[in-house]
């Protein structure tokens, strides 16, 4: 079931499934994402014996209208996390982030090293490649063009699918961000950490998952062949056993009676 809560002094919506006693995973979704851009996952990681909480980021899904986006730093949306992580009560978490939620979860482990227990990056950023043009551009030739894209947009988001594809667009295209180097703070992230990348994905190269996984101490990398950008949706089976076998090497699952 979906709440909608007052977080950080915006209206988020959250869904929160799985036993209330199991490991705590917090699902990010990508740029352009929400809740249900998770929907092959929550349900499988809930039956495995975990707490998953997922929620639509400020500005996207059923949360609040936004009218800035914060990339590369995300700080807004790292307060939120915080800020809801707290409200919760919730102590130690699990952090699984595609895209740009990777990044807002690899800012959060930096800053919190003592709360996250692990990891799960998939297909975040640590610089700007000159694929990522293109591929941006390709967006916004569906966006402006494709009647599907646009309608599974509007079917997510709402009144909020434009704001949000502009603001996500312009985020990521102002000329500064090309000088963007996350680098020298990969190594105050603490905890083991599973880095995954499809080798067709559309922004960035396999250099860049391993110059990525190789910027954190105890990181693993998973490069998985024939996959693009959005691995977690249409890769969903292989991609969920894969991290489920990671998750359970690192965190004790509870047993009942």
């Amino acid at each position: 079931m979906i709440q909608l809560l007052d977080v950080n002094g915006r209206r988020l919506a959250i869904q929160s499934a799985g036993p209330e006693s199991g490991p705590v995973l917090v699902f990010l979704h990508h740029g352009l994402g929400a809740i249900s851009s998770w929907k092959g996952q929550i349900q499988e990681f809930c039956k495995a014996g975990y707490r998953v909480l997922a929620y639509d980021r400020w500005g996207h899904g059923d949360s609040a209208h936004r009218e800035r986006w914060s990339m590369p730093d995300f700080e807004p949306d790292v307060a939120d996390l915080e800020c809801l992580l707290d409200q919760l009560g919730i102590q130690q978490v699990s952090l699984i982030g595609h895209s740009d939620g990777g990044n807002i979860a690899m800012h959060y482990a930096s800053k919190h090293p003592q709360l996250v227990t692990c990891l799960v990056l998939i297909a975040a950023h640590i610089y700007i490649e000159t694929k990522m043009a293109a591929a941006i551009q390709d967006l916004i030739n569906k966006f402006e063009r494709d009647l599907r894209f646009q309608k599974r947009m509007r079917m997510v988001h709402g009144s909020k699918s434009e704001e949000l594809f502009w603001g996500w667009y312009e985020g990521w295209s102002r000329p500064e961000i090309q000088e963007w180097d996350p680098r020298p703070v990969l190594n105050q992230i603490s905890c083991p950490t599973l880095v995954v990348q499809g080798l067709e994905d559309e922004h960035a190269s396999p250099q860049h998952a391993q110059d990525l996984a190789s910027g954190i101490p105890n990181a693993q990398l998973w490069l998985v062949p024939e996959v693009g950008h959005m691995l977690p949706q249409d890769f969903s089976h292989d991609f969920n056993c894969r991290v489920l076998e990671y998750l359970h090497q690192i965190l004790v699952i509870p047993t009942l009676g």
